[in-house]
């Protein structure tokens, strides 16, 4: 089959067409909101979240907690590998949104980032064949290692110049990859990753928004629509799992950014009380004309510290009487 004619299986279904409008909807919806506004704190829990997430798929055992600290760069105790797995992770995605989606050479540098000194062929597609188990019973025999370069070569060409709509493109393209299994190790970590780019490139709000989160948690779903796919000779099933996790984690970030909006004016305020200055609470509340403490700290202060907008300046005594604020 030439390049050019390869076309994976797959069919349109109203399910499909319906999550596609729905998700369409909600970006939209929440770019005239300027709901998605950037913010690097944000921005950075939501990139470990889903750091953690795709390892946790994958059997590490750290938490979230030791994930933070390993990328804050604390010491942790904990296997080897798994620390190795959660800082190749983490350059991996603070590169990734830089990557050209249609290169097999930008997918090959990602997997050698992404599995440095856990595999020895990172960066290279495998050499051997591979079959995914489920306990002893084989599920799914990948191609022949040496039809992989080709497969991919035809992947990619599909995905340039397909005229699907992202969101089912990056669904096919991440459901055909695991297909393939091209690597000896990583791939459903760079599937899932590749999807993200896909997306990215279609609308930046998927560059930090952690599907992978929800994946995890329909983790069995996941793995059946792949079993499924396999069973059917298509994607059908991939897809409608994937539109509905995507379309339920940006329902779920809506609820969450129509908090922040609903204090934002409150913390906007704030921010133009401090100016540059360093301003003690009593002084601030006064500006604000608050004489209500607790108010003024759940309504002002804390959702100005946990957005990362604020500090301390003396954060190692918070009740210091000597404490006051500034912003970041």
């Amino acid at each position: 089959m030439r390049e050019d004619d390869y076309v994976p299986p797959y069919t349109i279904t109203d399910k499909i067409v319906n999550l596609v409008s729905g998700i369409s909807e909600m970006v939209v919806s929440l770019a005239i909101n300027q709901n998605m506004r950037p913010n690097p704190r944000l921005r950075r829990d939501n990139r470990i979240k889903t750091i953690h997430a795709s390892l946790a798929i994958e059997n590490n055992s750290l938490t979230l907690g030791q994930v933070t600290d390993v990328m804050n760069g604390k010491i942790i105790l904990g296997a080897p590998e798994e620390i190795c797995e959660v800082k190749n992770a983490f350059e991996a995605y603070e590169r990734l949104l830089q990557l050209n989606p249609y290169a097999v050479k930008d997918m090959l540098i990602t997997h050698k980032v992404l599995m440095r000194e856990l595999t020895k062929e990172a960066g290279s597609f495998r050499f051997g064949g591979v079959g995914i188990f489920a306990g002893d019973k084989l599920i799914h025999m990948a191609p022949p290692a040496e039809r992989v370069p080709q497969l991919m070569k035809e992947l990619m060409s599909w995905a340039r110049k397909s005229t699907a709509h992202p969101l089912i493109k990056s669904c096919v393209f991440h459901y055909e990859f695991e297909f393939i299994h091209p690597f000896d190790d990583g791939n459903g970590r760079i599937g899932r990753m590749w999807q993200t780019l896909l997306l990215y490139n279609w609308n930046q709000l998927f560059g930090w928004l952690p599907i992978e989160t929800l994946i995890r948690e329909r983790q069995d779903e996941y793995y059946k629509a792949l079993g499924s796919c396999d069973k059917a000779s298509d994607s059908n099933a991939f897809i409608e799992f994937m539109l509905s996790a995507i379309l339920d984690a940006l329902t779920e970030i809506s609820k969450t950014e129509q908090v922040s909006v609903q204090v934002s004016e409150q913390v906007t305020r704030l921010l133009d009380i401090l100016g540059n200055q360093e301003l003690s609470t009593q002084e601030i509340m006064n500006r604000i004309g608050m004489k209500h403490r607790p108010t003024f700290r759940d309504n002002y202060l804390l959702p100005a510290i946990r957005l990362g907008l604020i500090e301390m300046t003396v954060p190692e005594k918070p009740n210091s009487s000597r404490q006051k604020y500034r912003k970041v």
